[in-house]
């Protein structure tokens, strides 16, 4: 009966990216010449998952190219080798090369073998190997000339397969080393109905003859030392057809040894998945991952919550069956509350299922840090803070890149040089802080540097000459900082290839806010900088303001809402041809008819009349005039592109209580389809402008 391994592929697949993680997160905590062996094995032990799981399912590229730096590993964690910083920074891009070749296997394409090539001839340097060495171990390897024969007795204990070990897995890996002759033994097989599926009662006992060595036969059983009693004798001589017999016990069932036929080749077991694209070259990115791991607790919580609906379930049922009474009644309303106390509670515990720590973003940034710091000639320290903060997975997946870029810019335009720092008298290992904490419904993260900080005449001289402002705009510090998110500002004076290009901190805001979060930047000259990013803590539910407009019921989120108030009319005053501004303490707030921008009749247009709803965005407040006020609640968000169209001004629709579509207001969209911001305008320069106008 043969087995389809391509069921298992997605858990090899998910298995070998965390062995990735895990390895780049030990090579960064080496030291060379201070290297600890336990790291150093933790690093083997992912490599050798990756090589072995690979060979299994028929993923040569992957297996081949792992065979080499595990050498290299093994002879570090021997005392062969010291390593070096050399050794880290070339299995750092092996790790790099072997999460591109996954991920290529993963999207089904053919592997661009190119760059594994290229890392697979410096790993033979650094090893010694050649060429002519390779052709020489290949010509002895087939005369058998240098070969010994080696007798290996297997038997693994009856709890073997609970371990996740497969002995035909280590029969394969042994057949790979040379001629292989092998001999099965069922003397330990129960009468089958005490026969356990999950438990082993075979053993085997091997002739191997190969070059290899017994260290590399040591190595195919390494996973199950603790797990089975393994013996390796050598018997010498080259390998024959009249091999030393096997003895048999007296408690044998056969008495003569039942001769296994070989097992398969890797290769032959699973074949390798074929591309389905016909650009087989194309580079492959990481797919999104299409799984989470959740703890048994949050598990055994949702279905404690599934066990009260159950009852409570029940006992609605029984009530309807009864007569209608004053005390049916009662009952029913008292079910009915905790019934909606259940869908609540079960609604918390399904949306829980969904948050993960931010350390799996986090975590990607030491190599990152690392990596640049190396490329500019820079000391820099990373600190990371609330790394067990919990976020939606959605969210997470999608804040990644925007942290990125925000890094990136705060190592190469926030830290100076170690001479500037020591100038400057500062420490010359610069720091950069990654901190995430809870702060209502949202999750808050910052990124903070001690550099330089913001040169805030210069932004301010690249925006005059790029017309982004005129030279008679009067900004705060703040309003300047915030120029920086506009489309094509810069302040770099030379392109590089980390930043400089006149691209990327629009695209992070504008990533930010797709997401209805927002991003903010402070800083203070020569102490540095802090981006801070605010994020709802999940997609998925909102909590929102339902008002009334006409006969239509919208919804704010309550995220961004500032204030509600009656209109005093004598504190508006008219801006321009049609817009109203109100004098609200200190501020001037315009006014967004909500009716007028989304072509409603019958609404209240008296604005004495009328409800201000106060929200903010950008740094930016505006007012949404209502009719009135409903409840507030948390509703489901549902995507209207996925399911109709993208609509100015509006982020999503949910289902109210009785049956209706209610719309969610995009605040952002709604201000540009207003025409107060023009698409690439700057939002604060205007609102100064109405104030002033105002005055």
């Amino acid at each position: 009966m043969s087995i389809d391994l391509s069921q298992f592929f997605e858990v090899f697949f998910e298995e070998s990216f965390e062995g990735l993680d895990t390895m780049e997160a030990e090579l960064l905590n080496l030291v060379p010449g201070e290297e600890d062996l336990e790291t150093i094995n933790t690093i083997f032990r992912a490599a050798h998952s990756i090589k072995g799981g690979s060979g299994t399912f028929g993923f040569s590229s992957v297996s081949d190219f792992t065979h080499v730096l595990e050498t290299l590993l093994d002879q570090i964690r021997q005392g062969e080798r010291t390593l070096t910083t050399e050794h880290v920074n070339l299995l750092l891009k092996a790790v790099d090369c072997l999460r591109s070749l996954l991920a290529g296997l993963q999207a089904e394409q053919e592997p661009d073998l190119t760059e594994a090539d290229t890392l697979r001839a410096q790993f033979e340097e650094v090893l010694g190997i050649n060429s002519t060495t390779q052709e020489s171990n290949i010509q002895t390897s087939d005369n058998q000339s240098d070969s010994d024969t080696y007798q290996i007795d297997f038997k693994p204990h009856h709890h073997l397969f609970k371990t996740g070990n497969e002995p035909l897995i280590m029969i394969s890996e042994l057949e790979q080393l040379g001629e292989l002759d092998t001999t099965v033994f069922y003397d330990e097989v129960p009468e089958i109905t005490n026969l356990s599926s999950d438990e082993c009662f075979l053993h085997w006992r091997f002739f191997l003859n190969t070059s290899h060595g017994e260290s590399a036969i040591k190595e195919v059983f390494e996973w199950v030392e603790d797990d089975a009693d393994i013996t390796i004798e050598l018997c010498g001589g080259l390998f024959t057809d009249e091999l030393p017999a096997p003895e048999n016990d007296s408690s044998t069932v056969a008495q003569e040894p039942l001769i296994q036929e070989p097992v398969p080749k890797q290769a032959e077991q699973a074949k390798p998945i074929k591309p389905t694209s016909a650009n087989t070259n194309k580079k492959s990115t990481t797919p999104e991952s299409t799984s989470i791991r959740v703890g048994i607790d949050k598990v055994d919580s949702l279905i404690n919550m599934v066990g009260e609906l159950v009852i409570t379930q029940a006992m609605l049922n029984q009530l309807s069956e009864q007569d209608i009474t004053p005390a049916t009644i009662t009952a029913l309303q008292e079910g009915l509350a905790q019934l909606a106390h259940n869908t609540r509670d079960l609604q918390e515990n399904v949306m829980r299922i969904r948050m993960l720590p931010i350390n799996f973003v986090f975590s990607r940034f030491p190599r990152l840090v690392r990596d640049i710091a190396q490329k500019l000639n820079k000391q820099v320290e990373l600190k990371l803070i609330g790394e067990q903060t919990e976020l939606d997975k959605t969210v997470m997946e999608k804040i990644s890149d925007p942290m990125v870029h925000l890094v990136r810019n705060s190592l190469d335009h926030g830290l100076e040089t170690v001479e500037k720092r020591l100038q400057a008298g500062k420490d010359p290992v610069g720091t950069v802080t990654l901190n995430a904490f809870h702060q209502g419904g949202n999750i808050v993260i910052e990124i903070m540097d001690d550099g330089q900080g913001l040169n805030t005449k210069k932004i301010q001289e690249k925006a005059i000459a790029n017309g982004l402002i005129s030279a008679d705009n009067h900004l705060s510090n703040e309003e300047i900082n915030e120029l920086i998110f506009m489309p094509g500002f810069s302040t770099m004076d030379e392109v590089s290839d980390l930043s400089g290009r006149g691209v990327g901190m629009d695209v992070v805001k504008r990533n930010i806010q797709s997401l209805n979060g927002s991003v903010e930047v402070t800083s203070a000259p020569g102490v540095g900088s802090t981006f801070t990013i605010r994020l709802p803590l999940t997609l998925a539910i909102l909590d929102g303001q339902l008002v009334k407009v006409a006969q239509h019921t919208y919804i704010i989120p309550l995220i961004s809402i500032v204030e509600s108030l009656q209109i005093d009319i004598a504190k508006v005053s008219r801006v321009g041809k049609n817009l109203d501004v109100l004098r609200l303490r200190d501020e001037y707030i315009p006014i967004l008819r909500l009716y007028d921008i989304f072509n409603h009749d019958n609404a209240i247009e008296s604005l004495d009349k009328t409800l201000l709803v106060v929200v903010e965005t950008d740094n930016q407040k505006v007012g949404l005039l209502v009719d009135d006020l409903l409840s507030q609640q948390q509703v489901v968000i549902k995507s209207l592109e996925a399911n109709y169209q993208k609509v100015d001004g509006i982020s999503g629709a949910t289902i109210l209580g009785d049956g209706r579509v209610s719309l969610i207001v995009d605040i952002s969209g709604l201000i540009k389809l207003s025409g107060l911001k023009k698409p690439g305008s700057q939002e604060l320069s205007i609102e100064s402008q109405v104030a002033l106008e105002a005055l």
